[in-house]
């Protein structure tokens, strides 16, 4: 599938500026959007919606379908009664610039609990006979006394209006919740008492928990979800929380012409609900243990490569369902955002398996993926839907042919052009003058440093080639300089990062792969925000037309 010729800014949202530790879905992420307009972008990337896992990762949440809630705006919450000003105070370990999850995490889903207890408790019944008779006793006594206090008799009426109106309120707010869990009831189940009983078995991996919930008893299952009721309502309630805000949030760009561009991670976490409630569709032995592990071979990132430690896929299981596993998580990804980045697309032609017991991912093997089979299983139930493939990494001439059989557009990043001779090598994929119109360049992704990072450990060689490849004299503005080659090239869609637009150094890089400590922490200010930066990207988007 192809796209119309445009441009965008990858942020994720929890590095968005705000009082509550990190970014969420409240008035910065709306004004980002009003942004993104101004600076004539049609794309805002993100990184995957779901909760962190180990490292604070994004891409090893506890489920596929569920949203991250750190996202959620309680000063929202607090607007529809369920918090007070005082419990949305700043904690002072609290910064501007990073996101301290330790302090983070324990503050937003305490608040999250008390918003829940509070929306629990506005459960309203219709009225009795006897409390409309109270009432019409009431109206009367009003009457009376009007002739004495008219005042009193208005604030009467007031207050009953109040009433009223809130009432009304907490009943479409329980109906919208009731509507929401019916219409989610596929995962959400699941995932609410998957959610209560890690919970409750202080957060060790499912395959530790009692046998019977391990291996999902039936009659095991029916008497947690009894015992845990208090506690799956209130994941309940987070995600409808989430899920509430997140639509509006998206309905607001769409209709100022922007874009989400989402992220789906190729594998998901072991300690998830949906591997807890799908064991069959993984590589797990007996135990519920997975016996393989996802990964990359060693590469540029690292001389170990990289063990991300998901389980695999057991693709004859889910080929012979039809796929319908992935067919659903495919349709709920794009309910949520309207492209779709498929993370590690070269899985899906061979993908590398570890052992489990191996400490690194240098002991690996490749193995085939599913193949042309998923993706024509996923076009017949859900049509040709708008996925980018993240190509990068080994390769092989197999994964070409899928992304291309498909039509899907591949990716670009422009640091990897540069280096060991290879502006003389026209096999070279990342030079712009080799790409193809379905194409999406980037500067560089959430894994790669800032440009000026990158920039200040070229070695001199490389410098010299980047300069001259790009024309410029000194590269006193680089960052400015790989943004303009990626709108100026050929390729679709040009995605920048917002370090790279706003000049920031390798400090302030989102991520670096193979490394489990102090990232995913980045944030901005709007005070590093500068009408040139909105200005100049417009002027690109006007010159390179991408409006």
């Amino acid at each position: 599938m192809t796209f119309p010729r445009a441009s965008g800014v990858l942020l994720h949202p929890t590095s968005l500026p705000g009082p509550h530790g990190c970014g969420d879905f409240g008035p910065a992420a709306f004004h980002f959007v009003d942004w993104l307009v101004a600076a004539k972008q049609k794309l805002w990337q993100i990184l995957p919606l779901g909760g962190i896992g180990p490292g604070n990762s994004p891409y090893m949440s506890s489920s596929a379908f569920a949203g991250n809630l750190l996202l959620i705006d309680l000063a929202e919450l607090a607007q529809r009664g369920w918090l007070t000003d005082t419990e949305l105070l700043p904690d002072e370990r609290f910064r501007e610039t990073r996101v301290d999850f330790s302090a983070v995490v324990p503050w937003r889903m305490a608040r999250l609990e008390q918003a829940a207890a509070r929306f629990a408790q506005t459960a309203v019944q219709p009225p009795s006979p006897a409390s409309a008779a109270g009432r019409a006793e009431q109206a009367a006594q009003a009457s009376q006394a009007n002739q004495t206090n008219l005042a009193d008799q208005v604030n009467q009426t007031n207050q009953t209006n109040q009433t009223n109106q809130a009432n009304q309120a907490n009943q479409a707010n329980q109906a919208d919740f009731a509507a929401f869990c019916d219409q989610q009831a596929d995962w959400l189940g699941d995932y609410a008492l998957f959610m209560a009983l890690a919970e409750h078995h202080d957060w060790r991996d499912w395959c530790d928990w009692p046998a019977p919930l391990a291996r999902r008893d039936p009659q095991a299952l029916r008497k947690a979800r009894q015992e845990h009721a208090q506690r799956i309502a209130f994941w309940k309630f987070s995600q409808w929380c989430f899920f509430r805000q997140w639509t509006k949030l998206r309905a607001y760009a769409n209709e100022r012409g922007i874009k989400i561009v989402g992220d789906a991670p190729i594998f998901i976490a072991y300690q998830s609900a949906e591997v807890w409630a799908r064991q069959e569709l993984f590589e797990l032995d007996d135990a519920g243990r997975a016996t393989v592990v996802a990964g990359v071979p060693p590469d540029f990132f690292s001389a170990t490569g990289q063990r991300w430690g998901n389980p695999l896929y057991r693709w004859s299981a889910h080929a012979a369902e039809g796929y319908a596993w992935w067919i659903a998580r495919m349709r709920r990804t794009t309910q949520l955002v309207d492209i779709v980045r498929i993370d590690h697309f070269r899985g899906f032609a061979a993908y590398w398996e570890i052992p489990a017991s191996e400490p690194n991912a240098i002991r690996g093997r490749w193995l085939p993926g599913p193949g042309a089979a998923l993706f024509e299983a996923i076009e017949a139930a859900l049509g040709a839907l708008p996925v980018i493939a993240e190509d990068l990494g080994v390769i092989t001439p197999d994964v070409t042919a899928l992304r291309e059989e498909f039509g899907l557009p591949g990716m670009r990043i422009l640091q990897f052009a540069f280096g060991e001779g290879a502006a003389d090598d026209n096999l070279n994929t990342y030079l712009p003058h080799n790409f193809d119109h379905n194409t999406v360049v980037y500067t560089g992704t959430h894994d790669n440093n800032t440009t000026l990072g990158w920039w200040a450990d070229a070695p001199p060689a490389m410098r010299r080639e980047v300069l001259d490849y790009l024309g410029s004299s000194d590269g006193s503005d680089m960052h400015w300089q790989l943004i303009r080659a990626a709108c100026a090239s050929v390729a679709d869609t040009a995605i920048h990062p917002l370090q790279d637009v706003l000049g920031l150094g390798g400090e302030h890089r989102m991520n670096l792969p193979g490394k489990d400590q102090s990232y995913w922490e980045w944030r901005f200010t709007w005070v590093q925000v500068a009408p040139e930066h909105a200005q100049r990207l417009a002027r690109f988007a006007r010159l390179y037309r991408r409006e």
